[in-house]
């Protein structure tokens, strides 16, 4: 028997059940089907249950999860699951940090610290099992489920056939009781890297395959070890590659190790094998049990479009990175926070399907900036020539010594969120950490912060600068916030040296544009274009 045979079921989030659909004379139609109750599948099942809006998910599992997978999970996700209703239990039950240390060697030659400044509710980072990521989101959708939301989860319902036209999409599902039909007037496929969606439509997903191995090898055990993100190049125990220690909770500890890419997959899963590397590492004398164990190759690429009609792709079924950086979880959360706010609008009549093009634009500008720093990363890390590999070690020579070599040294650029440079206007010579296309930096304010206050739909902040209660602008009243003397974090965050400054965030809490005083007009023009009713 395998380790992963032996590991035992953790959560079913969504368990087999009848539904009336399997008995309809004619396949019932939904106006929004998700397939796909990982993380990203349920965020966006959630957020949109939370507009309002009717959704059906779908799994081809009941929510089993074998294995920590994704752990890193960023400020920015962090911060897009506690307005779900999810996140301070998430906080709780994970490890938090924001430090890092890079060794070569034994040596140390490089440490980080993601979030050196107070003032955030949110922590950098916290390490957390990805499948106690799904029972939070799939705990949240209970009550909202309880408080009216209309969100309808499915396990054990695989879809096997889909087919589009312009009105939506008909698809062909199998459970344990047999076949049934559904309609869908939007489809969202969130199924993953090897999406059968993907497949069933004869769509493309390019890129990159890098010619290397890692093994997981999550381990149990008692450890004084600091909870920092620890990376070795070229450790003691293993010459030549290298190995990544991170904590998780229920004293749970994750070793990613560098193999190379002409391995013997099976012998290097078997148990007597991982248990050599493992006490190689961390010393004959250490007591530990292993958890979970497994070996991937990874790639960086995407679709060329996420839209296709009435079908939308988000997460891993749209874009994939390597691990090194956490950018692949925490990028899929922010598709469905991009994405979430405009089909909302779009199934409201308040919008164009266009609008849905934004998405796409965005959220493949977004991909493209992951996938460069991923593979970056991966190259530095897995260097494939003689002159990379020179430059890697000449870096990692110099970086203990001289502080110019340490910023060069990459194991691995941590998710941030990305700012959407060029989709909006700034008329405000203000800090660039708050401009158009960036996430709105959050602050202490009053008895709790800023980013409770922004809301869920369109607002204007006026800072030392008065702005209406409400605006009509294109059919949506966009709210007023104004806070007459800014303290001195939002001041820092989103003022600079400006006296006063009025900002227009969307839904996404994401900064719209920027001016230095209240225009109604200058408001209603950019509504006009995030709205996909004005000129591009």
């Amino acid at each position: 028997m395998t380790i992963q045979d032996r590991y035992p079921v953790k959560h079913v989030l969504y368990p087999y059940r009848r539904s009336a659909d399997q008995d309809a004379e004619v396949p019932a139609r939904h106006p929004v089907v998700i397939v796909g109750g990982g993380p990203i599948g349920l965020a966006l099942a959630l957020d949109l249950g939370l507009k309002g809006q009717k959704v059906l998910l779908l799994d081809d599992h009941e929510g089993v999860g074998l294995g920590s997978r994704a752990i890193c999970f960023s400020k920015r996700t962090l911060e897009i699951v506690h307005r779900l209703g999810a996140g301070a239990e998430m906080v709780a039950k994970g490890v938090v940090w924001q430090k890092g240390r890079v060794f070569h060697d034994r040596d140390e030659i490089y440490s980080f610290d993601l979030l050196p400044e107070d003032g955030h509710r949110c922590p950098a980072f916290i390490n957390l099992s990805q499948v106690d990521f799904e029972k939070f989101l799939a705990d949240a959708i209970d009550r909202a489920a309880e408080k009216g939301a209309e969100i309808e989860m499915r396990g054990k319902n695989r879809v096997d056939a889909v087919e589009t036209n312009e009105n939506g999409a008909t698809l062909d599902i199998m459970t344990p009781e047999g076949r049934y039909r559904i309609e869908a007037d939007w489809l969202i496929a969130c199924d993953g890297a090897r999406s059968p969606l993907r497949d069933m439509l004869g769509l493309g997903f390019d890129g990159r395959v890098f010619e290397d191995n890692f093994l997981i090898a999550d381990v149990k055990m008692t450890a004084d070890f600091p909870t920092e993100r620890w990376f070795w190049f070229d450790p003691w125990f293993k010459s030549g590659a290298s190995a990544l220690l991170h904590k998780q909770p229920d004293d749970i500890w994750r070793i990613d190790f560098q193999l190379g890419w002409d391995i013997d997959r099976e012998k290097e899963l078997k148990e007597e094998n991982i248990r050599a590397r493992v006490d190689a590492m961390l010393g004959p004398e250490v007591e530990y049990e292993l958890d979970w164990t497994s070996i991937y190759t990874f790639q960086c690429r995407r679709m060329e479009k996420f839209r296709h009609g009435r079908v939308v792709f988000a997460g891993d079924a749209a874009h994939q990175v390597s691990p090194f950086g956490a950018r692949g979880a925490n990028s899929g959360l922010q598709d469905t926070d991009n994405l979430a706010w405009r089909l909302d609008l779009v199934l409201r009549g308040l919008a164009g399907e266009d609008l849905l093009d934004d998405y796409d634009s965005e959220r493949v500008f977004a991909a493209d900036e992951n996938i460069l720093n991923s593979t970056r990363s991966t190259d530095f890390i897995t260097p494939k020539s003689e002159t990379s590999r020179r430059f890697r070690d000449a870096v990692l020579a110099l970086a203990a010594d001289h502080a110019f070599a340490r910023p060069l040294v990459n194991s691995g650029r941590l998710s941030l969120p990305c700012t959407y440079d060029g989709f909006g206007p700034d008329d405000l010579e203000g800090p660039a950490r708050s401009r158009p296309g960036a996430p709105a930096p959050d602050a202490p304010l009053n008895e709790g912060f800023l980013l409770d206050h922004l809301g869920w739909d369109f607002c204007m902040l006026g800072l030392g600068v008065d702005v209406p209660e409400a605006l009509d602008a294109h059919g949506l009243a966009v709210t007023g916030l104004v806070i007459k003397e800014p303290p001195d974090l939002i001041r820092d965050r989103y003022l600079g040296t400006a006296p006063g400054a009025v900002y227009l965030i969307r839904p996404d809490q994401h900064v719209l544009a920027r001016w230095p005083s209240f225009e109604a007009e200058a408001v209603r023009a950019a509504m006009a274009r995030a709205l996909g009713k004005a000129g591009r």
